[in-house]
Formats: structure tokens, C-alpha cells, sequence
């Protein structure tokens, strides 16, 4: 795991009827909620962020081929794939994939498996 922040005030209680979607990460589950990746831990919700590495690089690839959407699709605030937080970016996730918005194309950053 990158980080470990406390998110303040969250009361929301993430489970598997919540609403939110849930991915597996490392050795546990977090909840995609407006943009973050929230962990339960004991009383309080902690921050995630998705680790840069061999499953979930933050490489340029720029021959993806983006299956999942138009060409022209571009990523971002309300574009209709919810934000991952990887690395220090965000991603959109799209078909179980992460994808990033570079220059004229679209990164592929890996795979995320989903609960």
C-alpha cells in the first residue's frame, strides 16, 4: 500500500450492498466512493491509493486500443467511468481496466480485480 490517510467524517458504511463498487487490493477490499478508494479499518475509513507496479504500471502505452468506449472519449470529471486514485494520478476504470487520459490517446494501467 502507497498510503495510509484517515478519511475524516465519512459516515457511510461500505459493505457488499452498499452501492459502491468493491476491488480487491493487496490483501483486502476497498470501496470506490467519489473518486477514493475507502478501506475499512476498525472505527474509522481509511484513504487507499492504488500502488504503481509490474500489475498496475503508469506506463505510456500509446497503441492501447480502448475497447469500452469511443475513440474520441476523453477521461475525466463526469465522463462516466468512475476515478481510480493510482499513484499520484487518478485513473478511470473501464471494463476492469485502468485507463489515463494522455495527451491524444489513452494509457492502459492494468487490470483491477473486482469483488
Amino acid at each position: 500500500m502507497a498510503t495510509h490517510h484517515v478519511h475524516d467524517a465519512h459516515t457511510h458504511r461500505h459493505g457488499p450492498n452498499c452501492g459502491h463498487r468493491a476491488i480487491h487490493h493487496d490483501d483486502h477490499q476497498d470501496y470506490l466512493h467519489d473518486g477514493h478508494l475507502h478501506h475499512l479499518h476498525e472505527d474509522h475509513v481509511d484513504e487507499h491509493v492504488l500502488s504503481v507496479g509490474p500489475e498496475n504500471p503508469a506506463d505510456c502505452t500509446p497503441t492501447h486500443a480502448c475497447r469500452g468506449h469511443e475513440a474520441g472519449h476523453r477521461h475525466g470529471s463526469g465522463c462516466g467511468h468512475e476515478a481510480v486514485p493510482h499513484g499520484d494520478h487518478v485513473d478511470y476504470l473501464v471494463n476492469g481496466h485502468l485507463h489515463f487520459a494522455h495527451g491524444a490517446h489513452c494509457d492502459d494501467h492494468g487490470a483491477v480485480r473486482l469483488a
